[in-house]
């Protein structure tokens, strides 16, 4: 009697044993999946503040100054050397003069003075060192006669910079994981846009890094508007015409000329006096004879 009751009460434990085994199997798992998931953020943000702390500020500094100068080839000359002096270089220039207005003055005859009014313009790119940047702007700024306007623009790419170094570690972890594996999943245009994806944030990090080391700096200058007066021969051809007195004088002369060969050329028609002469006698004749027969 008491064995029937001792089997179900045994067999009643053995399943609370289980079910206790399982729930705390259960909560070991989450647990360990929850610490697992701490450590890859822990790590994630490690790495993250390791970079942070390896890579250096990348400031970007750039400028530009618009202004008048007295004369836009010597300041040219003059920017070059100075930034050669602060040890820069010149990446891009341009000289223009355009001619405003001009008008001709009559000297002679055959001869007028091109009076001239010319613009000339200028515009230099030059990169300096971020140190010298503000020593070369103020003295940039002396050369001018007077400053339009100037500007020094700061721009912190640190972030940019370490967001594009995070990316392609990432990716190239992933290549080496692709590596290792036989099967490759991706198709052979998505790895050619992979590829150049990360060559483009390479660039792009290179791109920042010359920035940093050297500031950009655009120069546009020009000078007031300069008179060019220049002696030249007369263009027109109307104007290379005879005075009234000669001309008036030639027309005589001409009026005989043509009279001269009207004359000549009539007279290469004498034939046709005497047989005009003739036929005039002999109309008269027969006339005269009508008037005597009626």
């Amino acid at each position: 009697m008491k064995t029937k009751f001792l089997i179900p009460l045994a067999g009643l434990a053995l399943l609370c044993a289980c079910k206790g085994k399982s729930n705390s199997s259960e909560s070991a798992d989450t647990l360990k999946a929850s610490a697992d998931s701490t450590k890859e953020v822990m790590r994630a943000a490690k790495i993250i503040h390791s970079d942070t702390i390896q890579s250096h500020p990348k400031v970007v500094k750039t400028a530009g100054i618009r202004f008048q100068v007295k004369s836009v080839r010597q300041a040219t000359e003059q920017i070059t050397a100075l930034t050669d002096s602060y040890h820069g270089e010149v990446t891009h220039q341009v000289m223009q003069s355009a001619v405003v207005d001009s008008v001709d003055v009559r000297k002679s005859d055959d001869s007028v003075m091109r009076v001239t009014l010319i613009n000339s313009t200028a515009e230099m790119t030059v990169k300096i060192p971020p140190a010298n940047l503000v020593a070369f702007m103020n003295k940039v700024a002396q050369l001018g006669i007077r400053v339009n306007d100037q500007k020094i623009e700061v721009a912190d790419k640190t972030l940019d910079y370490l967001s594009t170094r995070l990316k392609l570690k990432n990716q190239n972890e992933l290549v080496d994981a692709q590596k290792k594996t036989t099967v490759n999943k991706k198709d052979p245009d998505n790895l050619l846009a992979f590829k150049n994806n990360m060559v483009d944030e390479q660039i792009n990090n290179r791109k920042i890094d010359d920035s940093v080391k050297l500031s950009t700096v655009v120069l546009v200058f020009y000078e007031t508007n300069a008179v060019s007066k220049r002696m030249m021969a007369d263009n027109n051809l109307a104007d290379y015409q005879q005075p009234f007195s000669k001309r008036f004088g030639m027309s005589f002369e001409t009026g005989w000329n043509v009279f001269v060969e009207v004359l000549i050329g009539i007279s290469n028609f004498w034939i046709l006096i005497p047989v005009g002469l003739v036929i005039w006698l002999a109309i008269r004749y027969f006339k005269r004879k009508a008037l005597v027969k009626g």
